[in-house]
């Protein structure tokens, strides 16, 4: 009998490698608010924390701005909350034009309800060619409470 011990751990492949855009070196990114423990930087680069949250409740404002035009044919989102039941709204929509006019992507609510329901995957096939620039938009309580939007994840290919 052949035998082979093989880890656990599942292997490490860039973003890159798997077709994702390396949005540190293609976009600058502009947002309404940041919480310093919790920085963009860690939802756009997986595997560097824990995501982004905002610094304070209510609505925000995530907006990457390309460096050059660029094709756009997925989106993943991945959304986590732990602590408050909750209804949370999010807008995606896209720019050619630097940001002066915006097209809608998809705009859609759904039900944080911990300990059950405390994650919500999106993942978009899209079509779009020229974008510079791509704006998620989140209200994390659509009923005006105290909850702080958060992201876990946003790539792009």
């Amino acid at each position: 009998m052949r035998k082979q011990i093989i880890s656990q751990e599942p292997e490490r492949i860039s973003p890159v490698e798997q077709g994702w855009l390396d949005l540190q070196v293609r976009a600058k990114v502009e947002l309404t608010s940041e919480d310093a423990a919790h920085p963009i930087e860690a939802a756009l680069m997986p595997g560097t924390g824990s995501g982004w949250r905002a610094a304070q409740a209510g609505e925000q404002t995530i907006r990457l701005l390309f460096d050059e035009l660029q094709p756009i044919k997925h989106i993943q989102l991945l959304f986590c909350e732990e602590q408050l039941a909750r209804t949370q709204e999010f807008v995606l929509r896209w720019s050619a034009d630097g940001g002066r006019t915006y097209r809608e992507i998809v705009r859609q609510q759904y039900n944080f309800s911990p300990p059950g329901q405390t994650r919500e995957c999106e993942d978009y096939k899209v079509n779009l060619a020229g974008v510079t620039a791509l704006e998620l938009g989140i209200v994390p309580d659509i009923s005006g409470g105290e909850a702080r939007a958060s992201l876990t994840l946003l790539r792009i290919a």
